[in-house]
C-alpha cells in the first residue's frame, strides 16, 4: 500500500517543481524590470531637485534686496555736470551690493507731497533730510538706515526739499526723530543728494566691515 503512495508523492513532486520554477522566474523577472524603475528613478529625482520652502523664499527676499528712495524737489538736468558724475560714482559702486538707490525728481511741492503720501500708504519708512532733523556719526547713520528699512518692508525714503526747504506741512506732521541732518552748513540740494549718497554707499561699507570707512 505504500509503493502507491511513494508513487503519487514523487509523480506530484515532478509536477509542482515546473511550477515553482516558473513563479521564481516571474517574481525575479518582475523585481529586475526596467518598468519599475521610472517610478523610482522619478522619487528620488523629485526630492532631489526639490527646492525647499524656506530657501525659495530667501532666496527671492535676498533678489527682491533693500530700495532707497530719493525724492527731491528740482530739474534732473538742473545741476552742472560734476554733480551727475559724483552721483554716478557711488551710484555704480553701490551696483554689487543689495541696496538699490533711485532719485526721483518732482517739479513742485505738490507732486513731492502726493508721493511721500503714496509711501507712507504703502508702510514705507520716510525721513526728511531737514536743518531740524538731529545730525550723527556716519556709523550712527548706517546702524538708523538698516533699522529704518527693516521697519518700512526693506523700503525708505529720504526726501530733500527744493531752494525753499521741504513744504512746511510735511515739516509740521513728521516726528523729529523722523528727521535727519547732514550738517550745520548749508547745501544746494543737488549737492545735499551727493552727500547722502555718499552717506549710503559708506553705510553699506560699515556694515559690510569693508575698509572703506576708517
Amino acid at each position: 500500500m505504500s509503493q502507491p503512495l511513494l508513487l503519487s508523492s514523487a509523480v506530484l513532486w515532478r509536477l509542482l517543481l515546473p511550477l515553482l520554477l516558473l513563479m521564481l522566474m516571474t517574481i525575479g523577472d518582475a523585481f529586475s524590470s526596467s518598468s519599475f524603475l521610472p517610478s523610482h528613478q522619478s522619487i528620488i529625482t523629485t526630492h532631489h531637485h526639490r527646492p525647499h520652502a524656506s530657501s525659495t523664499a530667501s532666496s527671492s527676499t535676498l533678489r527682491m534686496g533693500l530700495q532707497v528712495k530719493i525724492r527731491i524737489v528740482g530739474r534732473k538736468n538742473g545741476g552742472e555736470k560734476w554733480l551727475d558724475q559724483s552721483y554716478s560714482t557711488y551710484e555704480t559702486r553701490l551696483k554689487p551690493t543689495n541696496l538699490d538707490v533711485t532719485t526721483h525728481w518732482h517739479k513742485n511741492d505738490d507732486d513731492l507731497l502726493k508721493n511721500i503720501q503714496a509711501d507712507i500708504s504703502k508702510n514705507h519708512k520716510v525721513i526728511l533730510l531737514d536743518p531740524l532733523g538731529k545730525m550723527c556719526t556716519s556709523e550712527v547713520f548706517s546702524d538708523n538706515m538698516y533699522d529704518w528699512l527693516e521697519v518700512g518692508g526693506s523700503r525708505l525714503t529720504f526726501c530733500i526739499g527744493g531752494a525753499e526747504g521741504l513744504p512746511k506741512e510735511l515739516r509740521e506732521e513728521t516726528s523729529k526723530s523722523d528727521m535727519l541732518s547732514l550738517s550745520s552748513l548749508t547745501f544746494t540740494h543737488q549737492f545735499a543728494r551727493i552727500l547722502l549718497m555718499e552717506q549710503i554707499y559708506r553705510a553699506s561699507e560699515i556694515r559690510r566691515g569693508s575698509g572703506y570707512h576708517k
